[in-house]
């Protein structure tokens, strides 16, 4: 299956429109300066050497070799022998709560940025595990089933927001039940789930979800983001604080306690996110008390790239509209 590389490049074809439209802006400006002039016959006896067809057929290949230009760029690609690569790690599946609390600015500039460079630096550092990712709030979707693609994870990571889980609150729960289906392995161990949340929890099952979890030997480590003090919520309907019904201002704090009971009950870690290296540096300790296990992975081995058929395509298109003239042909 053929593949670009660098799929993130493909808003750099907008420029062909606005290209085409600058062509149309130039080509009624010639014929204005044509009426202006005045004499029908006067005009086409000053531009008969002039060619519309080949002033058409510059623009079409100066067209071609930029399209050609972008694509090269892309590096259209098409994956070699397949092998199967040997790595031992563990399964780890991300829970990140991506609730409206989220945006509260008692980190800077809110929780969910911070969430997200600390999600960043972890996935920088479990090279050889399966990553998982669940985004939750009031419910919890799988945005990411455990791969070892972390590029691809990164990229959801970045897009992270409370518009992508419509049913606002924090059910911890719900979350914690999602991470457990999402292992497929029935060994019971070689597993981790690692839940980065204020803590607001709005559902007393959560404990009960994280003792199964611990039946099946599963690791919760735990990271609190926010402070015990809190800080007001900002409704971004209106840009104001967000009031309760008797007027006040909602302040939302970290939940601690229920983030502590969590990481203890499967033997996990809890750690407050000031830091995202130092957080990153414990939960990196405490996973490497889980056993690994020998994962095996299908991946290429090398890709064929084809970036330079389409760079040579570019200078022969610039080449012929170098030396097409504008100018009618003259038969002899």
């Amino acid at each position: 299956m053929f593949r670009f590389q660098h799929i993130e490049l493909l808003p750099a074809f907008a420029v062909i429109p606005l290209m085409i439209w600058l062509f149309l802006v130039v080509l009624r400006s010639k014929k204005n300066k044509i009426k202006k002039i005045g004499d029908f016959e006067l005009v086409r006896q000053l531009i008969k050497g002039y060619s519309a067809n080949k002033f058409l057929l510059k623009f079409i290949l100066v067209v071609l070799a930029i399209s050609s230009i972008i694509l090269g760029i892309m590096n259209l690609q098409k994956p070699g022998m397949m092998e199967n690569i040997e790595r031992k790690g563990v399964d780890v599946v991300i829970a990140l709560d991506v609730s409206k609390s989220m945006l509260a600015e008692d980190n800077k500039p809110n929780r969910l940025e911070v969430a997200k460079q600390l999600v960043n630096k972890l996935m920088n550092q479990l090279k050889n595990d399966r990553i998982g990712l669940v985004l939750f709030a009031g419910r919890a979707y799988l945005q990411m089933p455990l791969t070892t693609d972390h590029g691809a994870a990164k990229m959801y990571v970045q897009n992270a927001g409370p518009e992508a889980v419509p049913t606002q609150g924090t059910m911890l729960s719900e979350a914690l039940r999602l991470s457990n289906s999402a292992f497929k392995s029935n060994d019971k161990k070689y597993k981790a789930v690692i839940l980065i949340t204020d803590g607001e929890d709005h559902d007393p099952a959560s404990m009960q979800i994280a003792q199964e979890l611990a039946g099946n030997a599963i690791m919760i480590n735990t990271v609190g983001i926010g402070s015990p003090e809190g800080a007001p919520l900002i409704d971004l309907a209106t840009g104001t604080y967000k009031k309760d019904p008797q007027g006040n201002t909602v302040i939302s704090r970290l939940n601690e306690v229920i983030l502590q009971q969590l990481a203890q009950t499967t033997k996990g870690v809890y750690v407050r996110l000031t830091d995202p290296e130092q957080a990153v540096n414990v939960i990196l300790q405490q996973l490497g008390t889980i056993e690994k296990t020998a994962l095996e992975d299908s991946a290429f081995k090398d890709y064929k790239s084809f970036f330079q058929w389409f760079l040579a395509a570019a200078i022969l298109f610039l080449l012929i509209e170098f030396f097409l003239p504008e100018r009618k042909w003259k038969l002899t």
